[in-house]
C-alpha cells in the first residue's frame, strides 16, 4: 500500500468515529498533553487504533487523537507526538499532520517543550517559533513526490504564519503573559547535546533547540496549512553553563508552564 493510501485508510477510519471536521489541528509535546483535557464533547481515539499510526513511546505523551470543539472551534489534538529517534522514519512520524489536513484542517498549532539557547530566556517561558532551522539530518519529503500532498518544492519562507504570530501576541499581551520569540533549531536526539554542540548550534541563529516539530511543519508546509509554533522553554541550553538534564525534569517543568500555556492556545483558538 502506498503512502497516500495509508493516509486515505486513517482519514477512513477516523471519520467513522465522528462526524465532526476540524478546523484547528493541535500537536502537543512533553508534558503539554493536558490542554486535550480541555475539549469539549471529545471523540477519543487511541492511535494504536488507527490505521498506520505509529505508538507514542516517550513519557509524557498520552498516544491519543482527541476531537471536539475548544472555545467554539472544531480541533483535532494529538495528546503526544511520534520523534524521530524513537526509530520511525520523518514520512512516519509525520503521516498525522497530512491526516488532519484530509479531514479538513486549515491551521496548525504545533507545540513542544525544548531547551533555551538565547541568554534572555529562563525556564517556564513561552516563546513563538518565528523560523527553524532543520539539522535532524533528514527530511520528510525525500523521495517520491505525491500532487496529492503538495508541490515537490514547497516553500518555506514563511514556515511559520506571520499572521498568527501577530494573533499569538496580541492575545498574550491582552492576557499580561510575557512571550518569547526567536528561532528553533531540530536535532534528532536521543541524546542531549554537549556544550561544545551547543555552542556551535547557538552560533548558528538558534535561540532554542529540540527534538521534535521541524519536519511536523515542513509537511505542514507542504499540504497547505498555516502554522503557529509555541516552545515552552523547559531548561537552559547554554554549553558555557551546562548542567546535567534529565527528561523527568523537562516534563516538571512544562508541567508548571501549563496553566498559561492552556490559556494562551486557548485565547488563540477563539481569535483563529
Amino acid at each position: 500500500m502506498n503512502y497516500v493510501a495509508k493516509i486515505e485508510e486513517a482519514v477512513s477510519y477516523i471519520q467513522k468515529q465522528t462526524d465532526l471536521v476540524p478546523e484547528v489541528g493541535l500537536i502537543l509535546g512533553s508534558g503539554l498533553g493536558v490542554l486535550a483535557d480541555e475539549i469539549e464533547n471529545p471523540v477519543i481515539i487511541d492511535y494504536k487504533d488507527i490505521p498506520h499510526f505509529p505508538v507514542s513511546t516517550v513519557e509524557g505523551h498520552a498516544g491519543k487523537l482527541v476531537i471536539g470543539t475548544l472555545c467554539g472551534k472544531v480541533v483535532i489534538a494529538m495528546q503526544g507526538r511520534f520523534h524521530f529517534y524513537e526509530g520511525y522514519s520523518q514520512k512516519e512520524i509525520t503521516m498525522p499532520v497530512y491526516v488532519m489536513r484530509f479531514l479538513g484542517c486549515k491551521t496548525l498549532v504545533v507545540t513542544n517543550a525544548c531547551g533555551g539557547m538565547n541568554r534572555a530566556f529562563a525556564p517556564g517561558d513561552l516563546m513563538l517559533i518565528t523560523d527553524h532551522i532543520n539539522f535532524t539530518g533528514d527530511n520528510p519529503l525525500i523521495g517520491v513526490n505525491d500532487p496529492k500532498l503538495g508541490p515537490r518544492f514547497p516553500d518555506m519562507s514563511q514556515a511559520y504564519d506571520r499572521e498568527l504570530v501577530r494573533l499569538a501576541e496580541t492575545v498574550a499581551l491582552k492576557q499580561g503573559v510575557n512571550v518569547q520569540k526567536g528561532v528553533y533549531i531540530g536535532i534528532s536526539g536521543p541524546t542531549y547535546c554537549t556544550p561544545s554542540e551547543l555552542i556551535m548550534l547557538r552560533n548558528l541563529g538558534a535561540d532554542a533547540l529540540g527534538m521534535s516539530t521541524v519536519p511536523e511543519v515542513i509537511v505542514a508546509n507542504h499540504a497547505g496549512l498555516r502554522v503557529l509554533g509555541i516552545a515552552c522553554i523547559t531548561d537552559m541550553a547554554i554549553g558555557e553553563e551546562l548542567e546535567p538534564l534529565t527528561h523527568d525534569r523537562v516534563v516538571e517543568v512544562a508541567e508548571r508552564t501549563r496553566p498559561k500555556f492552556i490559556n494562551l492556545v486557548k485565547g488563540i483558538i477563539a481569535e483563529v
